[in-house]
């Protein structure tokens, strides 16, 4: 579509009479993201009367989002395939017969499965896709039924659409792939930024600069609109943000941008029109090289909201007035809350160190803060966006402190009843964290972490966190979680520049239990402070470590920072 056409088809949109953003999306301040798996991960809470599953399960699973006060439920349907019996669309199931182990044992290659791990890996893929395949075989459509159970109990049923998942980019003959994908003309080179790194796999995702890559796309977008009438959309560019080959210029960008017009438009010329947004890294520059201009798409009036997010670690200091400058005053910016705290881990006493079972999560589990099982965790994080002005909040990942099925770990729907409510949430536990670096390719358009520091004698660091004010009657907990030494550290700190204290004391447990993790491991020890929680402002605030160690080794290398607000 040409740029002159486009106007001419959205200048009416913009008449006067036509809802603004914060209009449409009034009513949607608690939303829940599932992602095409999200009821078949785990079958034994969801379907506890065993095989064949049916559609219990999706009944069941949104009933306990709207009993939890969700008001916004955001399907993830699609990989590079459709998830779901599509009539148009390559799906994944397109060719597997029930038990055949064969059928995925290239996306086994693809995800590097070691070989004295592979024969379980296809039992229990095997296992899965016939979850899929009883629905199939019962004639029931989990994601029309996810729609009718949405409006059965009042929430809204919008769509989440990865826009260039990447599992499976591997080995071009695993199931996660379509047939556009195969072509080798529509792949991205997979460069890395260094070109001595060569390509990475792993990143050879779709080019969108090809015709052919963004029809495939629009016939997704057009099937999740005409077929199942969702009343939402997110295009989710956060997995993965590869659009265009790196350094991409104004005129490259400018063919997504125009077709982002034809999505829009498509979106709007409809009965009642539907709300089109984003869900991207923070890391605006970093999208413009690869072809996304969001500053652009925003001020063209192209969505209508912007979910900004790290990628499963979620974010705890994003400056959310620069992002607003840069997008405009007109587009809804929602808070996304992930899955995990940070990467620096638990330890459990009541636990073994164990190794989940092959195939229930590709995410370490040793340790690792599933924060959607800590309460005090998912308000504070919560309470920090909003108190930087965010509409509402959007949960990512939540389900997954399920899926590895540590003993002690579930998550917490309870938590989610007025998650976007700033004055509910005044008051109660919080545990806010900082993020650390996770080793994954994501960062790279990740927001930069603050953590780790290496503090020599007589340095200092400030740190800074969003927080949410509290009431009177409430103490603060300040944890510095550093690397063992061998003589204990002398740390002081100073919140938001009062006066520093070196009143610590030294420990081990954490702020609050995650599940059944409930201290640091050996190698890290926390010195912790105790403040008055009225210090706390709403906003920005600041944590300055001063390391005042004066005997060899007097080195301090923090790992977390980390804070607690109770009532006192």
């Amino acid at each position: 579509m040409r740029r002159r056409d486009w106007l001419a088809q959205t200048a009416a949109l913009a008449a006067p009479g036509k809802a603004s953003p914060a209009e449409r999306l009034a009513r949607h301040r608690n939303l829940f993201t599932g992602d095409s798996c999200v009821y078949f991960y785990n079958p034994e809470l969801w379907h506890p009367e065993g095989l064949p599953y049916t559609a219990k399960a999706i009944h069941r699973y949104v009933d306990l989002l709207a009993d939890s006060g969700v008001d916004t439920f955001l399907s993830n349907p699609n990989a590079q395939v459709a998830w779901y019996p599509s009539k148009t669309l390559d799906t994944v199931l397109d060719g597997y017969r029930r038990g055949d182990r064969d059928f995925f044992r290239a996306h086994a290659r693809a995800t590097r499965v070691a070989a004295d791990q592979l024969e379980g890996y296809l039992d229990h893929m095997v296992h899965f896709h016939n979850l899929y395949l009883d629905l199939v075989e019962a004639g029931v459509d989990w994601l029309a039924e996810t729609v009718n159970a949405c409006r059965r109990r009042g929430i809204a049923p919008w769509v989440s659409v990865r826009m260039n998942d990447t599992h499976g980019v591997e080995d071009e003959a695993s199931h996660f792939n379509c047939r556009v994908f195969r072509d080798p003309a529509n792949r991205l080179s997979g460069r890395a930024p260094d070109p001595r790194d060569g390509v990475n796999a792993n990143w050879v995702a779709l080019n969108y600069a090809r015709p052919a890559v963004r029809d495939f796309m629009f016939a997704h977008i057009r099937e999740y609109l005409d077929v199942y009438g969702f009343e939402g959309m997110e295009l989710d560019w956060l997995r993965d943000p590869h659009v265009l080959e790196p350094g991409a210029t104004e005129k490259d960008s400018e063919a997504v941008t125009a077709w982002l017009r034809q999505v829009r438009v498509f979106t709007e010329r409809r009965k009642k029109p539907v709300p089109l947004g984003l869900r991207i890294p923070a890391n605006l520059g970093y999208l413009k090289s690869r072809g996304l201009d969001v500053a652009r798409i925003a001020r063209e009036g192209l969505i209508d909201f912007i979910g900004f997010s790290n990628f499963w670690q979620t974010s705890w200091d994003l400056d959310y007035a620069a992002l607003r400058a840069a997008i405009g005053p007109h587009v809804i910016i929602y808070g996304v809350v992930e899955n995990a705290p940070n990467w620096v881990p638990g330890y459990s006493p009541a636990l073994k160190e164990r190794k989940v079972e092959l195939g229930q999560s590709p995410y370490p589990t040793a340790g690792l803060r599933y924060m959607a099982g800590s309460a005090p965790m998912l308000r504070a994080n919560a309470a920090g966006k909003l108190a930087m002005g965010v509409h509402g909040i959007e949960q990512f990942n939540f389900f997954c402190t399920d899926q590895p099925k540590i003993p002690g770990l579930r998550a917490d729907y309870a938590a989610l009843r007025g998650i976007h409510d700033t004055a509910g949430l005044r008051g109660e536990t919080k545990h806010y964290c900082l993020a650390s670096p996770s080793g994954w390719l994501s960062t790279l358009w990740e927001t930069t972490e603050q953590i780790p520091a290496v503090l020599d004698s007589r340095q200092k660091k400030e740190f800074r966190l969003t927080m949410a004010a509290e009431p009177p009657g409430h103490r603060l907990r300040v944890q510095i979680v550093v690397e063992k030494t061998e003589r204990p550290a002398r740390l002081g700190l100073s919140f938001n520049g009062a006066w520093p204290s070196y009143e610590a004391r030294e420990t081990r447990s954490m702020l609050f239990p995650v599940g059944p993790f409930t201290e640091f491991t050996q190698p890290h020890t926390a010195w912790e402070f105790t403040l008055d929680a009225a210090a706390v402002r709403n906003g920005w605030n600041t944590v300055t470590v001063t390391n005042n160690t004066k005997n060899p080794p007097a080195t301090v290398k923090v790992v977390s920072v980390e804070l607690g607000v109770e009532r006192g």
